[in-house]
């Protein structure tokens, strides 16, 4: 197990140490890679004193997270030792708890994932069995990869916790379920404690839509953009000025449920011709290029309401047919913005990379962001 030189594990520390200013010089830390930084780099990119600098970097070499990565030659004097982040020193988990089949991904504090499960679930079979299964998948996976979960999780120093992304509505702040759509039986459900008590470390519950887009903003998408997510739903996730933006009640995004046809087929929402009862009954039918034209439809009211910069698409479904949906989303986002004469012409439509584990990742991300100054983790 990772320990520090005192004897702790070493996950606990690194929670310790969350202030701001670590934050920012572990940032820079992680972007700076295998050549690492120096410490005047780091006061220069900061804006700390040299001593503030120093106090803070000889306390994450102390707990493990920095270390050595050589010396550089300098303008004059001594040569410049470097630092880098140690990966290793953390993990989170990120699981993607979707209606009918669960990811588990163990990544590193540079996010790079280093073992992942894979299988089965029932989001209605009652919330006790379904925490079984998430429970189960996470202890196997940590004892897999990192060891020491004989003794429970806790054992598992590197561990800072685990993040559960799934279908919302629900309440990101309490880690509590609304009306999850099709699972009204979940409503009210305490489901970040519930697991937390099961589990016994941190865990943190958001929409599959919203860690998505939190990884993606993460792994350096910038601005302003919309993640829709189509599998066996369909939601958003949005990143307005380089933060996820979740609403007061944390229920933006719930994209899927915009009605474009009043006397259009009955969603498991209760309404009638919404996006996602329309775009999925079209993929039933085996006419993707139909589906892509709703969900071009639905983004393109998106673009018109919050003049985004991007849409980028994933989930399951997506990733069964990439290119009709692309081709389609962005047919139909042209068309409208050459009908409102939009400068600058149509937004850009690109599929996400590792589509069917963004979420995942994206969840794990929910634990690591803030450790580096992303609040809106």
């Amino acid at each position: 197990m990772n320990r520090t030189r005192s004897g702790g594990p070493v996950g606990a520390n690194l929670l310790a140490v969350r202030s701001h200013n670590t934050a920012l010089v572990l940032d820079l830390l992680r972007a700076a890679g295998a050549e690492g930084i120096s410490r005047l780099e780091l006061a220069e990119r900061t804006g700390l004193t040299p001593q503030a600098v120093s106090k803070i970097t000889a306390r994450l070499r102390e707990e493990g997270f920095a270390a050595e990565a050589g010396r550089r030659a300098s303008t004059g004097g001594k040569p410049r030792t470097v630092l880098r982040l140690v990966p290793d020193a953390g993990h989170a988990v990120g699981v993607h708890l979707d209606r009918d089949e669960l990811r588990a991904v163990l990544v590193d504090l540079d996010g790079a994932v280093v073992g992942e499960r894979r299988g089965g679930v029932d989001l209605g079979a009652g919330a006790q069995a379904v925490l079984g299964v998430v429970a189960d998948a996470v202890t196997r996976l940590v004892g897999e990869v990192l060891g020491g979960a004989g003794g429970g999780l806790r054992a598992v120093g590197s561990l800072l916790g685990v993040g559960v992304a799934l279908p919302g509505p629900l309440d990101h702040a309490r880690g509590v379920l609304h009306r999850v759509t099709g699972f009204p039986e979940w409503d009210g459900f305490p489901l970040r404690d519930a697991l937390a008590e099961r589990l016994g470390v941190p865990v943190v519950v958001d929409k599959d839509t919203n860690a998505a887009a939190l990884g993606l903003s993460v792994d350096g998408e910038g601005g302003s953009f919309a993640y829709l997510h189509l599998g066996t739903g369909l939601g958003a996730g949005l990143v307005i000025g380089g933060s996820v933006h979740r609403g007061a009640r944390t229920g933006a995004g719930e994209f899927g449920h915009q009605v474009l046809q009043l006397d259009g087929p009955l969603c498991e929402c209760g309404n009638r011709g919404c996006v996602e009862v329309l775009c999925l009954g079209a993929v039933a039918r085996g006419e993707v290029a139909q589906a892509a034209r709703v969900l071009g439809v639905g983004a393109g009211n998106l673009v018109g309401l919050l003049d985004i910069d991007l849409v980028l698409l994933g989930g399951r479904t997506v990733s069964g047919a990439p290119e009709p949906f692309v081709r389609g989303v962005a047919e139909m986002l042209d068309a409208r913005a050459r009908r409102e004469g939009v400068p600058g012409g149509t937004v850009p439509v690109r599929v996400v990379p590792r589509g069917e584990r963004v979420v995942a990742e994206g969840a794990a991300q929910l634990l690591l962001a803030p450790l580096f100054g992303r609040a809106d983790g």
